[in-house]
């Protein structure tokens, strides 16, 4: 299940399996870490939220052996009308390696292939994402312009920016939104095995 095209390196970016929820609370620790350390605001996790997303095949793990690298996972909203690609990280003594753009392309692909024909959306207040984001084609956008389901804005009450939401009426607030409009650009390769695994979980998956 390795990504093809590794930099030379030992790192694997994979979709991850039910056996990584080993590193759940590791992901949630670097996660919260590197949000204090910008000094932004997160959407908060649970461990059996992250979890969840493992045992759906929606989520992707970056490895190097046994050493946890990198995260990412996907949600959606609206009916499946709409998907985010959310939560990405990079461990600290990996990161200035291209690390997140290989996790970027990986969860973007997989979302791609599950949902066709959903939007993909961010809400970021990193430059490097909104970097990555504007590569794939995503277009900076206001809030209207994404899901009206309540339960991707209740995400946000974990937030310590979240008095900024509730003041301006949901209309914007540290947070970039950004959209992508399906089209074709599947900038990763799922591997063949991955996808059986998600026709399991889904039924027969759109090509």
């Amino acid at each position: 299940m390795q990504q093809e095209g590794l930099m030379g390196d030992n790192i694997q970016v994979m979709v991850a399996e039910e056996c990584h929820e080993a590193y759940v609370d590791t992901i949630l620790k670097t996660i919260e870490d590197a949000a204090k350390v910008r000094g932004t605001g997160i959407a908060k996790r649970t461990h059996e939220y992250l979890a969840s997303k493992i045992k759906e095949a929606k989520a992707v793990i970056a490895l190097d052996g046994d050493r946890f690298a990198g995260f990412s996972y996907i949600e959606t909203w609206g009916n499946k009308k709409y998907v985010t690609t959310s939560g990405l990280i990079v461990h600290p003594d990996f990161r200035g390696m291209g690390l997140a753009k290989r996790i970027k392309d990986m969860t973007f692909t997989l979302a791609r292939k599950r949902w066709p024909h959903a939007k993909i959306f961010s809400l970021t207040s990193g430059a490097a994402v909104m970097a990555m984001n504007t590569q794939l084609g995503y277009k900076p956008v206001t809030f209207a312009d994404l899901t009206d389901d309540e339960a991707f804005w209740q995400g946000c009450e974990g937030c310590c920016n979240v008095d900024v939401l509730h003041r301006t009426g949901r209309k914007y607030c540290i947070c970039t939104g950004m959209l992508y409009d399906p089209e074709e650009y599947l900038p990763a390769k799922i591997p063949a095995e991955v996808l059986e695994r998600i026709r399991r979980i889904d039924g027969e998956i759109e090509e």
